[in-house]
């Protein structure tokens, strides 16, 4: 299959400006084809051994004595010849895996090309009244499907960003303002990117989580409440692992690695798996502390909660079949923008171009909100298809009721929503003389309309 789909994986993995794609994927293929080569040799003197061991009985009582042993002999040969080319074997499959490890999930063809963010495609806008040229997004695109319109964010005009009607605070102000976040605390006891929610600040972050929750519950989601750290079986499975980037905490004695996403845990609940048709698709939602390091993170950009190593989210995952992953996708991505605007919050839903994307995903959307103080957008969900790329990792497969064969699943997974930056654009964009007001459908929650 490697073979026969080579031209169109070097094309997929070069929009994920993958270095070496075409001598990668060759090399993977002389690989593999050592390991067959060594495969059907072990077959063929696997035959043969056994041919052999079914005369000695008949030479031996035919009177061939030295016949037999000649066999015998041979045997013996064979067996030492198996041994060695199952050794072969090994060394081909450790050498695959490896190989296979490195190269990232091939994109759809509707993944947009492009280096970075500035390529990424908004295909839809919402929250607020917009002029020419974002109507268009904002009224419609629903369908999120290759003929959907879009605007490429190096075209963005920065004149539709909304205006607030005074200069407003930024959330790292407010917060000290209303003792709702210690930031200098964090740093005492742990060290930077660690905050300590007070008060009303603890409120909220409880109220978002039980929010997203519930909401989650009415979708038909599963809540599931998984460890927080996985074992490298489990990081291999969805990618994690290798690190490269090494972004992922790592307790060395016990060798076990902190969750930078419930998506880890949750979807390594199927690995080893085979689930009957019938009960896909898999919903699960998941709230955990998500932990990462964030090496290499620095500046205005990171300032408050706007990048933090530890932080609450609550994680969206879904197994499903090849046939129905891309409705389930839709469905996913339309419960993270129900939920944005149940926070009345102006957002964007953004297609990922090639270079943007995750490792891991095969097509991805990015949900941000509006900062209103800072001006800028804030990343609040990715929520991505990663069609059998994690799936064979974790030889997650199912069995079809028609044919009872086995295939390999799909997987899909959102954030639903992560909570640092959805707390900041909440108090950003909700200050007002008497405090910060609280959306509607968050006040049973919080248990009041004002943080004041």
């Amino acid at each position: 299959m490697l073979t026969l789909n080579k031209q169109a994986i070097v094309a997929g993995l070069e929009k994920k400006h993958f270095n070496d794609a075409h001598d990668t994927i060759e090399s993977v293929i002389a690989i593999d084809q050592a390991r067959k080569a060594a495969q059907q040799k072990k077959d063929a003197a696997s035959a043969e051994m056994n041919q052999i061991s079914k005369s000695i009985g008949a030479l031996m009582a035919q009177g061939k004595r030295e016949e037999a042993e000649a066999a015998k002999a041979k045997t013996g040969e064979l067996k030492e010849n198996i041994k060695a080319l199952e050794a072969e074997m090994a060394a081909e499959e450790e050498k695959l895996t490896q190989a296979l490890l490195q190269i990232p999930n091939v994109p759809y063809s509707i993944v947009p090309e492009g280096k970075g963010a500035e390529d990424n495609v908004a295909v839809k806008v919402g929250g607020w009244n917009f002029g020419e040229p974002l109507k268009k997004l904002a009224e419609g695109n629903r369908s999120f499907d290759a003929d959907g319109n879009g605007i490429a964010l190096r075209d963005w005009p920065a004149s539709e960003d909304p205006q607030p009607a005074f200069a407003k605070l930024p959330h790292w102000e407010l917060a000290k303002k209303y003792n709702l976040i210690d930031f200098d605390l964090g740093v005492k006891i742990s060290g930077a990117g660690f905050p300590v929610y007070i008060g009303q600040g603890a409120r909220l972050q409880r109220a978002l989580i039980n929010f997203f929750l519930a909401e989650a519950n009415k979708a038909g989601y599963t809540e599931i409440m998984p460890p927080t750290v996985v074992n490298q079986a489990s990081g291999y499975g969805t990618g994690q692992l290798p690190d490269k980037e090494g972004q992922m905490y790592h307790c060395e004695v016990d060798d076990l690695y902190l969750i930078p996403t419930a998506e880890v845990p949750v979807t390594n609940l199927y690995r080893d798996e085979i689930i009957d048709e019938a009960n896909l698709p898999i919903k699960n939602c998941a709230y955990t502390e998500c932990f990462r390091r964030e090496a290499g993170s620095y500046g205005k950009d990171v300032r408050g909660l706007n990048r933090l190593h530890e932080f609450s989210k609550i994680e969206i995952v879904r197994i499903d079949t090849p046939d129905h992953s891309d409705a389930s996708h839709r469905e996913m991505l339309a419960h993270v923008e129900g939920l944005l605007q149940k926070l009345e919050l102006p957002y964007r839903i953004l297609r990922l171009c090639g270079g943007d994307m995750s490792f891991t995903a095969a097509l991805c959307y990015d949900f941000e909100v509006y900062s209103e103080a800072q001006h800028r957008w804030l990343e609040v969900s990715s929520t991505s298809n990663f069609d059998t790329y994690q799936a064979n990792r974790l030889k997650c497969r199912y069995r079809k009721a028609d044919d009872k064969k086995v295939y390999i699943a799909h997987t899909l997974n959102g954030s639903a929503l992560a909570l640092p930056r959805i707390v900041a654009a909440l108090l950003e964009n909700n200050q007002c003389e008497e405090g910060i007001r609280i959306p509607k459908a968050l006040q049973p929650f919080f248990g009041d309309d004002m943080i004041r």
